[in-house]
């Protein structure tokens, strides 16, 4: 019973450590040259889709977010009526 728990035990570790790492791509060149296009987009914009959605994002909840607050203080300046 020991030894196979100790076969089993090597043959664990030297799975876990023989295993070889994927070689990992640099993207940063290809996103230096995205990023540093004269092309007329502002730079918050140039990350595509996801970053075009979270800018109309932040701006649609920063409108509503001060037009809530006008309310709010229209709403405090006017007298309760008995």
């Amino acid at each position: 019973m020991l030894r196979n728990l100790m076969t089993l035990r090597q043959v664990s570790q030297r799975a876990i450590s023989s295993s070889t790492r994927r070689p990992l791509l640099n993207k940063v060149p290809d996103k230096q040259k995205i990023f540093q296009e004269d092309n007329g987009i502002p730079v918050y914009l140039k990350g595509g889709f996801g970053d075009n959605l979270i800018y109309r994002g932040t701006m649609v909840l920063t409108v509503l977010g001060t037009g809530y607050a006008l309310y709010e203080l229209f709403l405090a300046s006017m007298p309760k009526k008995n």
